[in-house]
């Protein structure tokens, strides 16, 4: 019986590029899964007011993430929790929710590495879940450009993804064929300017934006 895995990818999703489908995919497929868990924030504390409401973020997530041959949930604990939201608390709630057995796999990409040591409770989320990083350029083969405190701490538990798999948390990987060239912000100021960003959007989110004017201002 093959063992059950998780991927569990967070973010605010304002909006959801494609950096974000291809790192699902990519992951599904490294640790030979179907289960893809999105998590959109409610209220980032490290990250300023979000443009799109709650309900179009959800929206454009189900229209990004469909039509992919996987098992998709988009977890909205973080939308219905008041108040500022930690990924710690998030993790609890799933950890309780599928057991201690099950192998929860968090992605994230390097620069959200390079600032894991602000993070709320940071070293205990390797008590609850697996972290998997996309890298960047420069940060493919070294960890020397991350804080020492977090190079130690995610250098000691580097493991292959079968091993990953095969236990439920508290090991870490760095993914060296896989990044995330889009980013919101340059979605939004296309889109402020005018511009369609067709190669960062896909089409059926990008149809919804435009349909309901967002990031015009």
């Amino acid at each position: 019986m093959t063992r059950r895995c998780i991927i569990l990818l967070g973010g605010s999703f304002d909006p959801v590029h494609i950096g974000h489908v291809e790192l699902g995919k990519y992951f599904c497929k490294l640790f030979k899964t179907n289960e893809l868990r999105l998590i959109p924030a409610g209220n980032p504390w490290q990250k300023p007011l979000l443009k799109a409401t709650p309900e179009q973020r959800i929206d454009m997530l189900r229209l990004a993430f469909e039509p992919l041959d996987l098992s998709v949930t988009v977890d909205t604990q973080e939308i219905d929790r008041p108040g500022a939201t930690y990924t710690i608390d998030t993790l609890k709630t799933i950890r309780k929710e599928v057991g201690n057995d099950t192998p929860l796999v968090f992605i994230m990409g390097a620069d959200q590495l390079l600032r894991l040591d602000t993070w709320h409770n940071w070293r205990q989320l390797f008590t609850l879940t697996h972290i998997a990083v996309s890298a960047r350029p420069g940060l493919s083969n070294s960890l020397t450009l991350i804080p020492k405190a977090i190079a130690d701490e995610f250098s000691k538990r580097f493991a292959e993804p079968d091993r990953i798999k095969s236990s439920p948390y508290g090991l870490t990987y760095l993914a060296r064929d896989v990044q995330v060239n889009a980013s919101a912000t340059e979605i939004r100021t296309a889109l402020q300017n005018d511009q369609s960003p067709v190669t960062l959007v896909p089409e059926q989110v990008l149809k919804y934006i435009k349909e309901n004017n967002l990031y015009k201002n």
